[in-house]
């Protein structure tokens, strides 16, 4: 199974080889304030099954001090993009980076004791397809 993925401006592209391990969903504050939003969408696979396809000279890393997030992007769009070596084996690749459908669903909350207050709202909050309806 091949999926694959790129940044908002697309030089970066890649992709990933294999099934992925884990699908989770992260509330801490660090997901929180990397992302912008009320959390990080992140699956694993083995750093081996990544392959940068173009732009690897656009990708920038941002180690936080004294804790243990990274966070891996565009130089360019500034998109979040896969991290390698997380640990020695372990890639975190943002959903929202794929450009393929993700097949699998998620395996849990993490961190929800950090979770952003308004987010309990969100189930009934109205919807729409777009932005002008």
């Amino acid at each position: 199974m091949i999926t694959k993925g790129s940044c908002l401006c697309g030089e970066v592209t890649f992709q990933i080889e294999g099934e992925f391990d884990n699908f989770f969903i992260c509330h801490c504050s660090y997901c929180r304030k990397d992302t912008g939003s009320a959390y990080a969408a992140n699956l694993f696979i083995n750093n081996n099954a990544l392959t940068w396809l173009s732009g690897r000279d656009k990708i920038k890393n941002f180690n936080l001090k004294h804790t243990p997030h990274v966070k891996s992007f565009c130089a360019d769009c500034g998109s979040a993009l896969p991290i390698k070596n997380m640990n020695d084996d372990d890639c975190a690749v943002p959903a929202g980076s794929l450009d393929d459908d993700v097949i699998k669903k998620p395996d849990a909350h993490i961190y929800t004791k950090d979770k952003a207050s308004w987010e309990d709202h969100l189930k009934s909050t109205k919807c729409f397809s777009g932005l002008n309806e």
